[in-house]
């Protein structure tokens, strides 16, 4: 984990180092939540929108993944290691109002990324198995030929069906998945807000502009 800039905010002012985003990271972040924005509340379950919608966001996260092995100082893995104690102790300081900076994420906001990035891929693991592990392509030609009167393919998809207990356990898991990542974007946004009351400086910026003097 980087060190922090300083211990303390100036008390005639914010802390003046700002966070440096790339366009990698910010592309990923933000798709990433218009995915999920867009199929918790803007999609129906198994459309054809929400389908290429989790596509897309699986595309994302795999993304943001390789970049944490090749990409920027700021967006490797070994720059902001999980580490549970210290996001803890990182927790207990905010709320004291002993802020500290670091240059890229804080040990909290790691282990918010990591939870994330896991929650997502149980989420989308389950939504792939859900659609039979078919492309949302190949899913379109589907209903192009049920549409068009072919039943015979939902046929042979209800012959392979012979599981329903493990097809009802992971429409569980998908669905307590996509609560879960809700609920874990929601503690997201509230630290965001309270570390950028406590460093007096809008958090959000650097994330939408990049670096920013």
């Amino acid at each position: 984990m980087a060190a922090p800039f300083r211990t303390q905010a100036d008390e005639a002012g914010a802390i003046q180092p700002v966070r440096l985003w790339d366009p990698v990271i910010r592309l990923t972040h933000w798709g990433i939540a218009l995915m999920v924005l867009a199929n918790a509340v803007l999609t129906e379950g198994g459309s054809r929108i929400h389908v290429w919608a989790g596509w897309a966001g699986l595309a994302l996260l795999l993304l943001r993944l390789v970049w944490g092995l090749v990409g920027t100082a700021e967006a490797r893995f070994s720059a902001f290691p999980p580490n549970p104690a210290a996001a803890l102790r990182h927790l207990v300081r905010l709320a004291r109002g002993r802020v500290e900076e670091y240059p890229g994420h804080n040990p909290a906001g790691a282990a918010m990324a990591y939870a994330l990035w896991a929650t997502l891929a149980v989420l989308m693991a389950s939504g792939i198995w859900m659609t039979g592990g078919k492309s949302p392509m190949q899913l379109d030609a589907q209903r192009a030929a049920v549409a068009a009167g072919d039943w015979s393919v939902m046929v042979a998809e209800d012959r392979r069906d012979d599981d329903k207990a493990l097809g009802d356990a992971v429409e569980e898991v998908h669905e307590v998945a996509g609560n879960l990542i809700l609920f874990l974007v929601l503690l997201h946004l509230v630290g965001v807000v309270a570390e950028s009351r406590a460093l007096r400086r809008n958090l959000v910026l650097p994330m939408l502009f990049g670096p920013r003097e």
